[in-house]
Formats: structure tokens, sequence, C-alpha cells
């Protein structure tokens, strides 16, 4: 039965990396939760972006929605891919679905959550290159509708991408989805607001969760978060600001694929004196994803000596098999036959050539789209070239003439990484939380794939588990 009554609207805010230590730093939303409630948020293997935001939005594991870290391998195409933004990509019931089932007409903003072409959604906004002909790269966004690209160019200028990812990554980016959310809430009144806030990942991975810098990034961000929750209250939106992971200190990088080509079970092929990842000609090979790694064996007769080469490989924690894949809801086609953890104090690098100067151009380059795996050391400039900043300025310095370039800055050391994320917290101090500006909304522990009914629950749209098929206790 629809309900005609007009639902609470919400503001979602995903920020990135928050911790219960964080919010020591962060007055406006620590006064949020003393006002509201606050409770622990239980989150899902792999803690990444894509797969902990797929859990939110659906109320389930990675198992049933089908993302499995924030990249795999597609093996009907033979190749690795991370990134990718087609909403097609995730299984499952979505919150915009089950909300309009009981209220037809709920309208829904996405100011640049993952996956968000494609999904229907009333309102888009998200990171999307202009990639031109001739190579070069510069930076724009995606909307629907089309119109608001250019409303929100004008109002904003162009989406900060090279503030948004890389060395250059800093609160930029994080202040212009804001400017851009307050103005969507204001002109368009969307009944669920998604807004996220990257500024976090940026510091803490670079220089770890305790040094008074990442401090400093969380006041920072507070400082941008706070016309977002004065608008809210005027506007009467109840506000949850929630973390897909909190980032731990790490000291060490695990070195999977170079271990796998070792043994002789890694292939790579040679173009221009430079390795390139041969993953279908490979027996076993790794996508990394921070502190876990998926890997996908070839031929079963190869599992058993593909986890012994990984078992005794020092920094791997764990190694999940078809039970384990199982027991941490993360048994889907598109994992690896192999998922191994990394110890607490380490993560995984996506190198698998022996050789740096046999490493592919796109190694030292902010290329997310083409590396089989993620790169931290795309958030520095390497401290080993003494010219790299020249370099890069004389780069900057051809792209404003509108000449092809190449910002070859990022260093093939991956010492420098302090933080990382991915495998499950050893407490809740070092995981993520979800706040409410409703008071006994939260508290406790909640689970990431109740996150959805939370919502639809503050929205009003879920007094009998009509709209995801499930009973919540009403507070």
């Amino acid at each position: 039965m629809n309900d005609t009554r007009r639902p609470t609207p919400l503001l979602v805010l995903d920020v990135v990396g928050l911790t219960p230590k964080l919010l020591d730093h962060m007055p406006q939303l620590k006064a949020l939760a003393a006002a509201g409630s606050q409770a622990a948020l239980s989150t899902v293997l792999p803690a990444v972006t894509c797969a902990a935001q797929s859990t939110f939005l659906t109320g389930t594991l990675p198992a049933e929605h089908g993302i499995v870290a924030n990249g795999w391998y597609f093996r009907e195409l033979g190749d690795v891919l991370l990134w990718r933004q087609h909403n097609g990509l995730v299984s499952g019931d979505k919150i915009w679905d089950a909300a309009r089932r009981v209220h037809p007409g709920y309208t829904v903003a996405n100011i640049c959550w993952w996956y968000a072409m494609g999904a229907d959604t009333d309102i888009t906004v998200t990171p999307r290159p202009v990639y031109y002909a001739d190579g070069r790269k510069e930076p724009d966004c995606y909307t629907r509708p089309p119109a608001l690209h250019d409303e929100l160019t004008e109002k904003f200028g162009a989406f900060p991408l090279f503030h948004f990812w890389g060395p250059g990554a800093d609160i930029v980016s994080s202040q212009w989805i804001a400017d851009a959310t307050r103005h969507i809430m204001r002109t368009r009144h969307p009944d669920l607001t998604l807004c996220y806030l990257p500024h976090l990942d940026y510091d803490l991975q670079r220089y770890g969760p305790d040094d008074p810098r990442s401090h400093r990034a969380a006041a920072e961000l507070d400082t941008v978060i706070g016309p977002l929750l004065k608008d809210a209250r005027q506007e009467g939106r109840t506000v949850v600001a929630l973390s897909e992971y909190g980032i731990t200190r790490v000291s060490r990088s695990v070195d999977i694929n170079r271990a796998l080509r070792r043994a002789g079970l890694l292939e790579v092929h040679t173009q221009d004196g430079m390795e390139y990842l041969d993953p279908m000609a490979s027996r076993a090979f790794a996508v990394a994803d921070h502190q876990l790694a998926h890997v996908y064996v070839r031929r079963p007769e190869d599992l058993e000596f593909t986890r012994e080469v990984l078992q005794d490989l020092p920094g791997v924690d764990e190694i999940l098999g078809d039970e384990g894949k199982k027991a941490n809801g993360l048994d889907h086609p598109r994992s690896g036959e192999l998922v191994a953890v990394a110890d607490r104090d380490a993560w995984f690098t996506y190198y698998y050539w022996l050789d740096d100067a046999r490493a592919p151009d796109f190694a030292q380059l902010v290329e997310i789209h083409r590396k089989p795996g993620y790169d931290p050391a795309e958030l520095f400039m390497d401290p080993h070239d003494p010219y790299v900043r020249l370099r890069a300025a004389t780069a900057v310095a051809r792209k404003k003439l509108g000449m092809r370039y190449r910002l070859a800055v990022v260093p093939l050391d991956a010492a420098p990484v302090r933080g990382s994320h991915g495998r499950l917290p050893a407490s809740d101090e070092e995981g993520p939380i979800v706040l409410c500006s409703t008071p006994r909304a939260v508290s406790g522990r909640t689970a990431a794939t109740d996150v959805k009914s939370l919502l639809l629950r503050l929205a009003g749209l879920e007094r009998d588990g009509s709209a995801a098929g499930i009973r919540v206790p009403m507070k």
C-alpha cells in the first residue's frame, strides 16, 4: 500500500575513514552525535569503498550484490578492471527501489557515491574526466540531468579531479562536493541526498591515523561539513553520517604478485622494454586492493601450490578458500579462487615486475584504470627524484597550453605509505561508525547490512518491513 505522506528528508554523509578517535577532532560532527545517537558500524570484507557502499544501499553482502572489491578480474574479458562506474554491476534491490514501492515518486540525489552512472536515481553527480583523442585527460564530471553539469561548473568551477586523487588530493575536492550537495538540496529538494566526502582518505594513508597532519585533515573536513549540517537543520532533514572503514597504521607492504611470479605462476609479456601482466596466460595472479587480494588461479591443480606460496609470504595473515569466502560473505563468482588477507600492519602492492627498469610507463602515473590493482603510492611524488617537482610543473604547463603531457611523478617504492584498510577492524576504536541526528536511532552496534533498513525507517518508509522485506523494530 502506498504511503501518501511526504517522507522525512534525509542527508547521508559518507565520511570516508571516520572513526571514534577522529571524531574527537571534529566538533561539529561530535555535537551531532551527542544530540542524536552514535554506534559502531560492522563493515564488510573487504572494507573498501565500492564493496561497503554497495552493502549500505542494498542491505546485502558482496556474495549477493557482487561488488567483491574496488575491482576484480573480469574473466569474460581477460582483463583486470578497477573503479568501473556502471550501476548495473551492483545486483540487488537498492534503497530507492524499496522506497518507491512504499512512496512512488521518492526522489534521490547521488553526489559522488560510487556506481552512480546508470543508477535509477533522479540526480547524479560523479567524477568523469574528459579523455581527449590525443591522450589528454582533463577534469570534469558526469551529471544527470545533463543540464546540471553546466549549472554546477558555472557556480563552482570544473570538478577538481586532481584534488580528488593523486599527489594533489586535498580538501578542495570535498569542498566542491559539499558545495554541490548544498546547491542540489536547496534547488531540487530530493527526499534522499547521498554525499561522499573523501578528504580523510588522503592524509590518513599518507601519514597514518595518529599523525597530527591527519588530525588536521579531520578538523578541515569538519569545517566543510558544518554548512551542510546547518542547511539540513533548516530544511528539517535527518542527518546520517557514516564511514566505510577505519584506516589503521601500516609499516610494510607485501609484493604478492612478485611472489607468484618467482614461483613460476604469474606471467608477463613485454612491449618496448616494458613488462605487462598477462592475466590470461598466468597460472595465478593477484588483484591487490589495500589489505585484501583476490588471487585468481586458472587451473584447479595449481590451487594448493598457490596457497603454499602465499601462506609462507611475510605479511600475509590468512588465505581464504571456499569455506573462508563463504563465512565472510565473499563467495561470489567474481572473487578469486583464493582471497589473501594482509597482517594488521601490512598491505598488498600490485607490483609484478622484478626490475624497476622494466616497469610499465603507467606505473609512475596516476592511472587508476590501467593498473591491475590499487596503488596508494599515487598519493605521493617520488621522493627519490630530485627533479620531480620541476617535471611536474613542466607537465602542468604543457597541459595548460593544451599540449599532451605525462605527469610521471609517482614513486615505484611503496615505503612512504603509512595507512591502509580492507581487513576487518581489530576493535571498535579502529573501525567505522554511524552517527544520526535522531536520538536513539542507533546504539551499540549497527551492521553494514542494516544501513538500508535504518535509512528507510528514518524516512518513515519502513514501519512493518514492507519496503525492504524484513521487520525492523521501532524504537
